[in-house]
């Protein structure tokens, strides 16, 4: 009996995908594109370097806390422990500055730029869902739901400001 178009597809797949050759043409195909002011938002990068940051955090936080994790919330000047429900932030998203750069920048320089160690902070996971990919000027609008979360306004443009100047120099060391 024979195969199925699906099973057949599938079949082929599976092949490619073992041989790592669709992964290899499709990340080749996005080079070609890389500074295309058009494309669309690729987080591929962007995770990569963001899972290598938070790593990295990690373990200098641990390091400061004598092997518990400890942290600063970047938006409430809170200690954060280990186990607490916190999240790792981006204080400008990572959509917001791949859009601002993708004319400029390939993705692999963008994915740096939204990892800078200034534009990533560390907040409860509350506080991290409720900010989502809102800027940080749309969120700071929202006086009451700041308060009721205990998020200070100051620290927020406090953190906002570092984070454009890093971004800033590291959009400066790639020129």
């Amino acid at each position: 009996m024979g195969s199925t178009p699906y099973e057949v597809v599938f079949a082929l797949l599976s092949y490619y995908l073992k041989q790592n050759i669709l992964f290899k043409s499709f990340f080749m195909s996005q080079k070609q594109i890389d500074t295309s002011p058009n494309r669309p938002y690729w987080r591929f990068e962007i995770d990569q370097v963001f899972a290598a940051r938070k790593a990295q955090m990690h373990q200098e936080a641990q390091r400061r806390g004598g092997g518990v994790a400890l942290f600063e919330d970047c938006y409430t000047g809170k200690t954060l422990r280990g186990g607490e429900d916190y999240h790792y932030e981006h204080i400008f998203s990572a959509e917001e500055i791949f859009m601002r750069y993708r004319d400029r920048l390939t993705n692999a320089q963008i994915a740096e730029l939204v990892n800078c160690p200034e534009n990533i902070g560390v907040t409860l996971a509350t506080i991290n869902r409720s900010k989502g990919k809102k800027s940080v000027g749309e969120w700071l609008a929202d006086t009451a739901k700041l308060a009721q979360l205990g998020v200070d306004p100051a620290r927020v443009r406090a953190a906002a400001r570092r984070a454009e100047e890093g971004i800033a120099r590291a959009f400066q060391r790639m020129r």
